[in-house]
Protein backbone atom coordinates (compact mmCIF):
# COMPACT_ATOMS: atom_id res chain seq x y z
CA UNK A 1 0.00 0.00 0.00
CA UNK A 2 2.80 2.40 0.48
CA UNK A 3 3.37 2.59 -3.19
CA UNK A 4 -0.42 3.77 -3.38
CA UNK A 5 0.06 7.39 -4.55
CA UNK A 6 -2.25 9.24 -1.83
CA UNK A 7 -1.86 12.94 -3.36
CA UNK A 8 -1.45 14.12 -6.92
CA UNK A 9 -3.71 10.88 -8.42
CA UNK A 10 -5.14 11.43 -11.94
CA UNK A 11 -8.41 12.01 -10.83
CA UNK A 12 -7.22 15.55 -8.46
CA UNK A 13 -4.71 16.57 -11.20
CA UNK A 14 -7.64 16.59 -13.91
CA UNK A 15 -10.15 18.71 -11.76
CA UNK A 16 -7.09 21.05 -10.75
CA UNK A 17 -6.54 21.85 -14.06
CA UNK A 18 -10.11 22.47 -15.15
CA UNK A 19 -10.38 24.78 -12.04
CA UNK A 20 -7.32 26.40 -13.16
CA UNK A 21 -8.05 26.90 -16.26
CA UNK A 22 -11.80 28.80 -14.66
CA UNK A 23 -9.10 31.31 -12.85
CA UNK A 24 -9.99 29.32 -9.68
CA UNK A 25 -6.94 29.70 -6.96
CA UNK A 26 -6.79 27.10 -4.09
CA UNK A 27 -4.39 25.15 -1.76
CA UNK A 28 -3.67 21.94 -2.12
CA UNK A 29 -3.10 19.12 1.08
CA UNK A 30 -4.53 21.60 3.49
CA UNK A 31 -4.54 20.43 6.90
CA UNK A 32 -8.04 20.05 8.18
CA UNK A 33 -8.55 22.39 11.32
CA UNK A 34 -8.68 20.29 14.49
CA UNK A 35 -7.32 16.93 13.14
CA UNK A 36 -4.69 16.69 12.82
CA UNK A 37 -2.92 14.36 9.94
CA UNK A 38 -6.23 14.94 7.96
CA UNK A 39 -6.04 16.80 4.71
CA UNK A 40 -8.11 18.40 2.47
CA UNK A 41 -7.28 17.58 -1.62
CA UNK A 42 -8.36 20.81 -2.78
CA UNK A 43 -9.08 23.89 -0.36
CA UNK A 44 -11.10 27.08 -1.21
CA UNK A 45 -9.87 28.33 2.59
CA UNK A 46 -11.76 31.91 1.70
CA UNK A 47 -14.93 30.39 0.62
CA UNK A 48 -15.06 27.48 3.12
CA UNK A 49 -15.51 24.98 0.33
CA UNK A 50 -13.35 21.52 0.85
CA UNK A 51 -12.67 18.92 -2.05
CA UNK A 52 -12.35 15.43 -1.31
CA UNK A 53 -11.27 13.01 -4.06
CA UNK A 54 -12.03 9.38 -3.13
CA UNK A 55 -11.07 6.37 -5.34
CA UNK A 56 -13.98 4.18 -5.49
CA UNK A 57 -11.91 1.00 -4.36
CA UNK A 58 -10.18 3.13 -1.19
CA UNK A 59 -13.40 4.70 -0.23
CA UNK A 60 -15.94 2.33 -1.05
CA UNK A 61 -17.87 3.66 -3.84
CA UNK A 62 -21.35 2.81 -2.95
CA UNK A 63 -21.57 2.59 -7.13
CA UNK A 64 -18.22 0.67 -7.89
CA UNK A 65 -16.92 -0.53 -4.90
CA UNK A 66 -15.24 -4.30 -5.32
CA UNK A 67 -13.77 -6.53 -2.53
CA UNK A 68 -10.68 -8.34 -2.89
CA UNK A 69 -11.66 -12.26 -2.65
CA UNK A 70 -7.98 -12.60 -0.94
CA UNK A 71 -7.54 -11.33 2.84
CA UNK A 72 -11.52 -9.89 1.81
CA UNK A 73 -11.86 -9.67 6.12
CA UNK A 74 -9.18 -7.24 6.43
CA UNK A 75 -9.60 -5.53 3.32
CA UNK A 76 -13.31 -4.78 4.39
CA UNK A 77 -12.12 -3.82 8.00
CA UNK A 78 -9.46 -1.38 5.99
CA UNK A 79 -12.68 0.21 3.90
CA UNK A 80 -15.25 1.06 6.16
CA UNK A 81 -12.14 2.41 8.64
CA UNK A 82 -11.72 4.53 5.64
CA UNK A 83 -15.50 5.05 4.93
CA UNK A 84 -15.62 6.51 8.87
CA UNK A 85 -12.70 8.60 8.40
CA UNK A 86 -14.42 10.47 5.93
CA UNK A 87 -17.63 10.58 7.97
CA UNK A 88 -15.92 11.86 10.50
CA UNK A 89 -13.92 14.61 8.52
CA UNK A 90 -17.11 15.73 6.75
CA UNK A 91 -19.19 16.14 9.91
CA UNK A 92 -16.41 17.68 11.37
CA UNK A 93 -15.89 20.39 8.25
CA UNK A 94 -19.57 21.22 8.13
CA UNK A 95 -20.14 21.64 11.84
CA UNK A 96 -17.03 24.55 10.90
CA UNK A 97 -19.31 25.71 8.68
CA UNK A 98 -17.38 24.63 5.45
CA UNK A 99 -19.39 23.11 2.36
CA UNK A 100 -17.97 19.54 1.03
CA UNK A 101 -17.45 18.18 -1.91
CA UNK A 102 -16.57 14.11 -2.52
CA UNK A 103 -15.50 13.43 -5.93
CA UNK A 104 -15.37 10.03 -7.27
CA UNK A 105 -12.40 8.75 -8.94
CA UNK A 106 -15.31 7.39 -12.16
CA UNK A 107 -17.23 10.83 -12.43
CA UNK A 108 -15.64 12.61 -15.13
CA UNK A 109 -13.77 15.97 -14.78
CA UNK A 110 -16.05 18.18 -16.14
CA UNK A 111 -18.88 16.58 -13.72
CA UNK A 112 -16.61 17.15 -10.68
CA UNK A 113 -15.81 20.64 -11.88
CA UNK A 114 -19.98 21.43 -12.64
CA UNK A 115 -20.27 20.35 -8.69
CA UNK A 116 -17.55 22.57 -7.49
CA UNK A 117 -18.30 25.36 -9.10
CA UNK A 118 -22.25 24.91 -7.91
CA UNK A 119 -20.24 24.72 -4.02
CA UNK A 120 -18.19 27.81 -4.71
CA UNK A 121 -21.70 30.79 -5.81
CA UNK A 122 -22.47 32.26 -2.80
CA UNK A 123 -24.38 30.63 -0.61
CA UNK A 124 -27.87 32.24 1.08
CA UNK A 125 -27.74 32.55 4.49
CA UNK A 126 -29.21 30.01 7.19
CA UNK A 127 -31.17 32.57 8.49
CA UNK A 128 -29.18 33.50 11.76
CA UNK A 129 -26.45 35.77 10.21
CA UNK A 130 -24.50 32.52 9.29
CA UNK A 131 -23.33 31.08 5.84
CA UNK A 132 -25.34 27.91 5.05
CA UNK A 133 -22.88 24.59 4.81
CA UNK A 134 -23.82 21.47 3.98
CA UNK A 135 -22.50 18.38 1.76
CA UNK A 136 -22.52 18.18 -2.14
CA UNK A 137 -22.17 14.36 -3.36
CA UNK A 138 -22.43 12.20 -5.96
CA UNK A 139 -22.01 8.24 -6.26
CA UNK A 140 -23.73 8.26 -9.80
Amino acid sequence: MSKQARADTGPELALRRLLHSRGKRYRVGWPVPGMPRRKLDIAFTKAQVAINVHGCFWHGCPVHATWPASNAAWWRQKIEKNKMRDEETRAHLENLGWTVVEVWEHETPEEALERVMGALQPRPAAGNGESASGTVDSAG
